[in-house]
């Protein structure tokens, strides 16, 4: 591997029953990159995150992360999945949140450490979350509960993290909002971003990861009409965003 990939994926293949979801997957991933893995409902984005994850193991092929296995790596991945489990009406703090993620650090069985707490707060500042601290989760908006829950996943302190659709459900403006913090985030940790929308994301992200059984990897400059109707199977509306500097 590269020493500056953080992802290598090669030749990988996964069925669910007898079904195939992905066709000979081959691809990797530069450290300290924003990418994007796109592609139309069912056509394998999920899984293939969870295959990086170790959470599936493919029916072929090697995947390995951060020069490992997924398994032993996935402790240095901060992880946000499209669905979380979380009981809106349980009485729980946005740092009681946040603090989820300091769970299996090495922690012993006890009360949150002043040195968790301490990490916890940190990750909300970066996700400028950080006076709502004592608010109940409940309480707040679908955008700053995308904003905690990506707080929770940094609050591991990883090397990479994966998120799957975290702007799922909320308007243009905290979108775009999100994406410029996962941005900025992307000058120091590699991060890797589940989408649907293909025209939105290429304004933020260096490479589009297309998913549709198969895969194809495109610098977001190269993402064109045709690249679109291959993926989608149709014509897609997409605004075209001059690619971000830096």
């Amino acid at each position: 591997m590269n020493s500056r990939d953080v992802v290598k994926v090669s030749h990988v293949s996964f069925s669910y029953d007898g079904i195939s979801v992905l066709e000979d997957v081959h691809f990797t991933i530069p450290e300290r990159s924003f990418i994007s893995i796109v592609g139309p409902n069912a056509g394998g984005k999920t899984t293939l995150l969870k295959l990086m994850l170790g959470l599936l193991r493919p029916s072929q092929g090697t995947i390995e992360v951060l020069g490992m296995p997924p398994v032993k790596a996935r402790a240095l991945i901060g992880y946000m999945p499209q669905q979380v489990q979380l009981d809106l009406q349980f009485p729980v703090s946005v740092l009681d949140v946040v603090l989820m993620g300091r769970l299996g650090q090495g922690r012993r069985i006890g009360p949150y450490s002043r040195t968790d707490r301490a990490i916890a707060l940190d990750a909300l500042l970066k996700l400028e979350m950080q006076d709502l601290a004592g608010r109940p989760f409940m309480a707040l908006s679908g955008g700053q509960r995308q904003r905690v829950l990506i707080a929770r996943a940094l609050a591991s302190e990883p090397q990479m993290l994966f998120l799957d659709e975290p702007t799922a459900n909320v308007d243009m403006v905290v979108e775009t909002e999100l994406f410029e913090l996962l941005h900025e985030m992307s000058k120091t940790i590699t991060v890797v971003v589940v989408s649907h929308d293909l025209g939105f994301v290429s304004h933020y992200v260096q490479s589009v990861v297309c998913v549709n059984r198969r895969v194809m990897v495109h610098p977001t400059a190269s993402v064109t009409g045709e690249v679109i109707r291959d993926l989608y199977l149709s014509d897609v509306c997409m605004v075209r965003h001059h690619h971000r500097e830096g």
